[in-house]
């Protein structure tokens, strides 16, 4: 069974939260968050990217730097920029992708509303596998965002569930989305819009407390290194503490929980830098071992344009598009190239590693290579063109996007997914509310 509690949220005042709320930590580097915050000094950044206080340069690993987030939340407390909730409660979350936003390609699923509940989900779940994972994490990551917590004392930022579909659950949500939400902005740097309800009902809490005792299992979408960091923090403060109860605040972390067909996973793709000393029409011989190939679009065809090159995303499992040489190709995989039992095997992500960047292109390590890149596909099949066109890249590979259910299936058995297989969207915002641990 998952265990979830409500809790006593803190968060921004309505008039301020849009001065307040922020990307989350890991989707920019330094210098992006330096220029997003700008001069806006309530902005969150200065809680969970505080180094742009510091000189330009200035790691993000320097001791000062985790010291200068801990006095950045308290002054955003002291100023009233964030205020604590009287009493615990639920959340509900919902983004929409709109179709006025810059960063949505043509095939995006525009218009689409996810709802989240926003709960404190149980650290011991994590410890014991009730909270699954799909993804391996990085011990150095995970003392990073440990770091964080352990001087703010607070999970500044939620992490991102799965759940399977529950129409209780469902209704419950339905029935406060009807309702003037506590928050309602556009994001001007995404174009998503978000909406945040505050769940004030005991009968409902209770619900939502009960509905989740009666799953097996959550599962971490996105966000493992943050998952992990505040499980283990939370495990730490029980071993520390003499008295521990099993009670106390820091058993539980900060999660948003969206029901699973809700969720939208977009394709990651691939760019590399060379092809191994083989030629254009060597590449395309070798991937005729396992792969049937065709041409899609010529060099001519006006069609190649950056504005419609997303007619050429693959349309179905174990297909795959190239683009090289100003040209876009079809890769199908052949019958028998994988094993359609094996969870892992069955992945695109597995497929193109296994029989492209590995056997022809002699890429092996997909999270230390240096002539490979990653690119989400939000940003659509035209940036994979634009960085080959450039000449930083010599060829791009797009997928199609797994699916939730193969995430779950591939959690359930234990197993772990390739480096670099999904991509989530839209992304959580972080600031609308934080979990305080004491």
């Amino acid at each position: 069974m998952a265990t979830v509690k409500p809790f006593k949220g803190l968060r921004p005042p309505k008039e301020l939260v849009e001065q307040v709320e922020s990307r989350p930590y890991d989707v920019l580097d330094s210098e992006e968050a330096r220029a997003e915050a700008g001069s806006n000094e309530k902005s969150l950044y200065h809680i969970i990217k505080p180094e742009i206080d510091f000189p330009v340069g200035t790691s993000e690993y320097d001791p000062r730097v985790y010291e200068k987030a801990a006095e950045n939340f308290r002054k955003f407390q002291d100023k009233g920029w964030l205020v604590q909730d009287s009493r615990e409660h639920y959340y509900i979350y919902a983004q929409t992708m709109l179709p006025t936003s810059s960063y949505c390609p043509a095939d995006a699923p525009q218009g689409k509303t996810q709802y989240g509940l926003v709960v404190g989900a149980l650290v011991d779940d994590y410890m014991q596998g009730r909270i699954k994972k799909h993804e391996l994490t990085r011990r150095d990551k995970e003392e990073d965002r440990m770091k964080h917590v352990r001087v703010n004392d607070a999970n500044i930022e939620p992490v991102f569930f799965a759940y399977p579909d529950n129409k209780v659950l469902d209704n419950l949500i339905m029935r406060y989305a009807k309702t003037e939400p506590e928050y309602d902005f556009v994001a001007p740097i995404d174009g998503f819009r978000h909406q945040f309800w505050i769940i004030d009902s005991e009968t409902d809490m209770q619900t939502i407390t009960d509905e989740f005792a009666k799953m097996p299992s959550l599962y971490i979408a996105d966000g493992h290194h943050r998952s992990a960091a505040a499980a283990l923090v939370g495990a730490e403060k029980q071993k520390q503490n003499p008295h521990h109860t099993g009670r106390e605040e820091y058993n539980y972390f900060m999660a948003v929980c969206f029901q699973a067909s809700q969720l939208t996973i977009l394709d990651y793709n691939r760019v590399v830098t060379d092809l191994n000393g083989l030629s254009s029409e060597q590449f395309l011989e070798a991937l005729r071992k396992n792969f049937e190939v065709s041409v899609q679009c010529s060099k001519d065809n006006e069609q190649s344009s950056m504005a419609n090159v997303q007619c050429y995303a693959p349309k179905a499992p174990h297909q795959f598009s190239l683009y090289l040489d100003q040209q876009w190709y079809t890769l199908k995989a052949k019958e028998g190239t994988y094993d359609p039992t094996d969870p892992i095997g069955v992945l695109d992500v597995d497929i193109s590693s296994r029989l492209i960047l590995d056997e022809i292109l002699n890429i092996g390590d997909l999270r230390s290579s240096k002539r490979i890149d990653f690119v989400g596909g939000l940003r659509g099949l035209g940036e994979l063109k634009r960085r080959v066109d450039s000449g930083e890249m010599r060829a791009a590979l797009a997928l199609y996007p797994v699916s939730m259910q193969q995430i779950m299936d591939i959690a359930d058995s234990g197993k772990i997914m390739p480096p670099k297989a999904t991509w989530f969207e839209p992304k959580l915002r972080s600031g609308l509310v934080i979990h305080k641990l004491s």
